[in-house]
């Protein structure tokens, strides 16, 4: 763990990179070209990821219900992303978690330095993710908090300014850790499993959770870099509340990068490598990236929900067959982790160098 324990170089906040007026971004911002945004991006306005009216999973009629629940399971099979909308979360509350957050990022930044990051745990103030000397780094700045188990929420650990922050950060992980709850039971139903049995592959109610707040500064070269390199997620669900005004995230289908248009009041869900491999890969995380502009900054909120860090991740029994052989060895999340940490965001690469040889 030695190698986490600092940044191997001087760490630039992109912000004040952005703010100071430059024409052109460093070199160590520009991505090779087969990686830049122009590159496969579909802008067709009638493609987007689908979008799932989550109410009537709770509806009386048995139709509605069933018609919910196949959507989600083929969104979950066909894009690995789908937004949700009237899922019960207050719209107030997202409004207010993304205001909060704006007014963190437009502090001075003497006061967020106080929360300085290092890799070692990555909570707090940060501008870079993996430990490669010299890597491409990304157009973006961030605020990473861990919010469960309790043994390692810290409060102190977030921002005490804008003086809302706290109580607004305990209020908006309650509501969607309880939102994610519910998307588990209708996973794991989909994959012909008991309601709770994929929360019980997380640990029960011993699951961990993070929040990352994003920020992507205006870039005055946007076609050479992106706000964040392509991904799948490490962890096993992530819920994206998305900047509403200035669409970002894009996600791989085929050989095309399709750009999200975000739905008024809707969350983001997108499977994680964790849940690609309890499925035995009948659910499939995909990559994802974003792609930042000189016009507009950008504010988005992703909460992690992730298995318990030692429990032993590894496909279902029950999805497992003579046909479809387990193609995954098992793994605990702490372990699958230090990967991201060393390398960064890196693709596919991580979950694919999991498969099984047998």
């Amino acid at each position: 763990m030695n190698c986490l324990q600092s940044w191997p170089e001087p760490v630039v906040r992109v912000q004040s990179l952005s703010e100071s007026g430059l024409t052109s971004i460093p070199e160590r911002y520009i991505k090779p070209t087969v990686h830049r945004p122009s590159v496969n991006t579909e802008f067709h306005p009638h493609v987007n990821i689908p979008v799932i009216d989550l109410q009537n999973i709770f509806s009386n009629d048995q139709t509605l219900r069933d018609d919910t629940l196949s959507r989600i399971s083929r969104a979950c099979r066909e894009w690995g992303f789908f937004q949700i909308v009237n899922h019960g979360v207050s719209h107030e509350l997202m409004k207010n978690m993304r205001e909060v957050w704006r007014e963190f990022f437009k502090l001075p930044l003497e006061t967020k330095q106080e929360y300085a990051n290092s890799p070692d745990t990555y909570e707090g103030y940060g501008s870079r993710l993996g430990v490669e000397k010299g890597a491409k780094l990304d157009w973006s700045d961030y605020f990473f908090l861990n919010y469960m188990p309790l043994t390692l929420r810290n409060p102190s650990k977030w921002p005490a300014l804008p003086t809302s922050c706290r109580e607004l950060v305990a209020e908006y992980g309650n509501e969607v850790v309880k939102l994610c709850g519910i998307l588990m039971k209708v996973l794991s139903v989909n994959l012909g499993l008991g309601e709770d049995q994929l929360q019980n592959a997380f640990g029960g109610e011993e699951i961990g959770a993070c929040l990352r707040v994003n920020f992507y500064p205006k870039c005055p070269q946007p076609d050479l870099t992106l706000g964040l390199s392509p991904h799948s997620d490490p962890g096993g669900m992530t819920l994206l509340l998305p900047d509403e005004n200035v669409a970002g995230l894009q996600v791989r289908k085929g050989d095309n990068w399709i750009t999200v248009k975000p739905a008024p009041n809707a969350f983001i869900v997108n499977i994680g490598d964790q849940i690609q491999v309890l499925s035995n890969a009948i659910y499939k995380s995909v990559e994802h990236r974003v792609i930042v502009n000189s016009g507009q900054e950008r504010v988005s909120l992703a909460f992690f929900y992730n298995p318990k860090s030692d429990k032993l991740i590894q496909p279902m029994k029950e999805l497992v067959t003579k046909n479809r052989p387990a193609l995954y060895e098992a793994m605990t999340y702490d372990e699958y982790r230090l990967y991201i940490r060393r390398k960064g965001p890196c693709g596919k690469a991580q979950v694919d160098s999991l498969k099984s040889s047998r």
